[in-house]
């Protein structure tokens, strides 16, 4: 399977994942269909599936374009039934979503919003997080509670250590200055620091990142507890 990222609105990212042999394709959180389509269409590719995460508009606002044009399903949290438009197929928590070679394990990771899930590709060792972990950061909590932010990022901090995970927004070096501020001493986060100014430096993506990274590095998955979570996380939204 090959992840390309695409690049969305502002600051988001949509992820293409193509099976090569066959051309077959899903779209992670199209944010808008234009660069998808462009993509698509360049490299006749076959867009079979539509995964969102969430509701929020930056992540479903291309897919009634994109289901109509091609023909896609779009699959989304069962709890997002009636937030999702034209949604075709509802998952749950702890499910194997499989259709045609992708196979991916649904987490459902409350606290950016009620019904936010993320999409585990276990074999190929991927997860698409949307706006619950970020590189060096995590989501607003909108929707749901401290320590349902603080379990979802716990469930996702159990997964294998090289899982590199793709999140919703370039966020990246704004992220890292929080942690630097609290983190001041880490050489992995100094080390990481150069290695994102390098990429947004080139034109490049600061994404994937590696869940071994982020727990070296991102201040929010070395919190040690639900209240220094929940003191960062304000300090965050004041940052």
């Amino acid at each position: 399977m090959d992840v390309k990222i695409i690049k969305c609105l502002k600051d988001n990212y949509s992820y293409l994942l193509i099976d090569n042999s066959t051309k077959k394709a899903c779209v992670v959180d199209p944010g808008e269909a234009e660069p998808i389509v462009n993509y698509i269409e360049k490299n006749e590719i076959n867009l079979k599936y539509i995964l969102n995460t969430h509701h929020h508009i930056d992540h479903i606002g291309g897919n009634l374009i994109l289901k109509e044009k091609y023909n896609s399903k779009i699959i989304g949290f069962e709890g997002d039934k009636k937030r999702i438009p034209k949604i075709d197929i509802l998952v749950k928590n702890d499910e194997i979503w499989k259709n045609d070679t992708f196979e991916a394990r649904i987490f459902h990771l409350p606290g950016h919003t009620s019904g936010h899930i993320a999409f585990h590709f276990y074999r190929e060792r991927k997860i698409f997080t949307g706006d619950t972990l970020f590189s060096l950061g995590c989501g607003r909590i909108f929707e749901g509670t401290y320590a349902q932010m603080f379990n979802s990022l716990n469930k996702i901090k159990n997964l294998p250590l090289d899982t590199e995970i793709y999140c919703g927004h370039e966020y990246t070096l704004q992220n890292s200055k929080f942690c630097l501020k609290f983190d001041t001493k880490n050489p992995n986060l100094q080390k990481k620091i150069t290695q994102i100014e390098n990429k947004l430096k080139n034109g490049l993506p600061t994404l994937p990142t590696s869940l071994r990274e982020e727990i070296q590095c991102n201040i929010f998955l070395k919190a040690k507890d639900l209240a220094s979570f929940s003191k960062l996380r304000d300090l965050k939204d004041n940052f």
